[in-house]
């Protein structure tokens, strides 16, 4: 890690206040992040599985199989897919669940979910599967609906992590659980400068071909130094009330999915 990114990381904490939070690197009031986040992923959305195989050299799909295989899902589940973006978990857990089971795509954002339901339908996936816009901070649905919550690759992007595990612990059947995957903390330090190199050299040159949009994906490399850390990410889920909280490493700790129990 750079001097400047191990800087920002460390400083995180007293750059954010009561009223402000992190943007990628830049300290920004609380009420303009969503709006911030959503130009990035309104910007991303046509482009977004086809950027995904290329950032992770396809290696995405596995990280998403591993955590499909660590849900427990069975027939009859009902499923909340939070940040479900492009459905990727979502197309999955549909044909897991039968059709006694549902499987709700949630994202704040309109053109991801858009996008998603688009893609699921030109599947023909549309029996149990449900579309819903949320906050992750304020989840519309019931207390005790779900058997299982994921939510990958979206954490990072949201402004008050604490408030969705909450939100999460809040509509999660007792028994269920919660499967968090996201960007982590790399274990070793040569895997670190590696991706720090390509993360904020060939990143967003990639965008910029790709997406047409360098800035977005600046954003997306920097969220990812911004977010909590192995086992910060487990404390604040054992705050939100989870229980039996631990977490996995995949690919050297550039992803981590993190697994709780709501009892």
């Amino acid at each position: 890690m750079t001097a400047q990114q191990d800087n920002h990381q460390e400083n995180s904490s007293d750059s954010a206040s009561e009223n402000t939070t992190h943007f990628g690197f830049q300290t920004v009031d609380k009420n303009e992040k969503e709006s911030k986040v959503a130009s990035v992923f309104h910007s991303v959305a046509a482009q977004y599985d086809v950027m995904n195989d290329l950032m992770s050299f396809g290696i995405h799909r596995l990280w998403k199989r591993f955590t499909i295989d660590a849900s427990g899902v069975r027939p009859g589940n009902k499923v909340l897919d939070l940040a479900g973006g492009t459905g990727d978990l979502t197309a999955k857990f549909s044909q897991l669940v039968g059709r006694e089971g549902k499987v709700i795509l949630a994202d704040i954002n309109s053109s991801m979910l858009n996008v998603g339901r688009d893609k699921l339908r030109d599947k023909g996936l549309v029996q149990n599967i449900e579309y819903v816009q949320a906050n992750a901070q304020y989840l519309p649905f019931e207390d005790n609906t779900f058997d299982i919550v994921t939510i990958a690759f979206g954490l990072r992007n949201v402004t008050d992590k604490d408030m969705a595990l909450r939100s999460i612990y809040r509509v999660l059947k007792p028994g269920g659980r919660l499967l968090v995957l996201e960007f982590s903390k790399p274990e070793h330090e040569l895997i670190s400068k590696a991706y720090d190199f390509y993360s904020f050299n060939i990143l967003p040159k990639m965008g910029e071909l790709v997406a047409k949009d360098g800035d977005s994906y600046q954003y997306l490399a920097e969220s990812i130094r911004m977010h909590p850390d192995q086992d910060t990410l487990k404390d604040m889920m054992d705050s939100a009330g989870f229980e039996q909280t631990s977490f996995k490493n995949l690919t050297g700790g550039v992803v981590a999915l993190h697994k709780g129990y709501k009892f």
